[in-house]
């Protein structure tokens, strides 16, 4: 992963993020309902962007201490405008490196995990971050995040992928979170959307942040690649009934006790 891509480009559209990201408020809502009945009293959030699930641990957990951490300004600036809330604090910082000196019960993040450069260092730093019996509860997207676009790149360049081809995959969660943690669950789900074009696709993606260290670094979008793109994208992955292209998201939902 290039993090000095990913901070940039989600810095760039931190003003606009809010518009594109259903499908990570899918997955904040999903996330929220496997915390279960627990007492928490302080929350870690890593990776808080514009703090949209910041605002739902807040709702599900009104009387707790919550630190929301991002790398973006800008992503910082626009959540806390959003949230007003004397009991939040958010803080500018790197989740892989940050170093706070307390303890918290749980530690929680949404679709931020992909873009770590060494996870299962991060999720071991974690670990040490919890109280006894404390937990982690994070959403990842997986490898066939966006598979089609992933399968027409590759049949237009035989040796080029989309950066959602290096995420990880379930079987290498289990086992990271299996080294470290106890009562280890991964819960998969597979969100759907569909776009009456690829532009309208690749916009979202850049809005969302989705396209991390940047969907096309390996080549160049010409109108011409972009036609013959949308063209094989059409062909093998459109809606029969309304003719537009879907999409996948796959996401990881994890939890592991200390």
């Amino acid at each position: 992963m290039d993090k000095k891509a990913i901070i940039r480009n989600f810095s760039r559209y931190a003003d606009t993020y809010d518009r594109y990201c259903a499908v990570q408020r899918q997955a904040a809502l999903a996330l929220l309902e496997m915390t279960g009945e627990n007492n928490i009293n302080k929350i870690l959030e890593l990776g808080c962007g514009t703090g949209n699930y910041t605002y739902f641990l807040r709702e599900r957990f009104p009387d707790s201490a919550i630190k929301a951490i991002d790398i973006s300004r800008e992503m910082i600036q626009v959540a806390a405008k959003k949230i007003k809330d004397e009991r939040i604090e958010f803080i500018l910082g790197d989740a892989e490196t940050i170093d706070l000196g307390e303890s918290f019960d749980l530690v929680t993040s949404n679709a931020c995990f992909q873009w770590l450069e060494d996870l299962q260092a991060a999720l071991a730093k974690y670990k040490k971050l919890l109280k006894e019996n404390g937990f982690i509860l994070f959403s990842v997207f997986g490898p066939r995040t966006f598979w089609e676009l992933n399968m027409s790149v590759k049949s237009l360049f035989k040796n080029i992928s989309i950066t959602a081809d290096n995420f990880v995959a379930k079987e290498r969660l289990e086992d990271i979170l299996n080294q470290d943690f106890k009562e280890v669950e991964i819960k998969e789900t597979a969100f759907q959307e569909s776009f009456f074009c690829l532009s309208d696709m690749l916009n979202k993606i850049k809005h969302s942040g989705i396209n991390g260290s940047g969907i096309g670094r390996k080549f160049l979008f010409t109108p011409r690649i972009l036609k013959r793109l949308e063209e094989i994208y059409l062909n093998k992955f459109s809606c029969t009934d309304t003719k537009q292209m879907n999409a996948t998201y796959q996401v990881f939902f994890c939890r592991g006790v200390k």
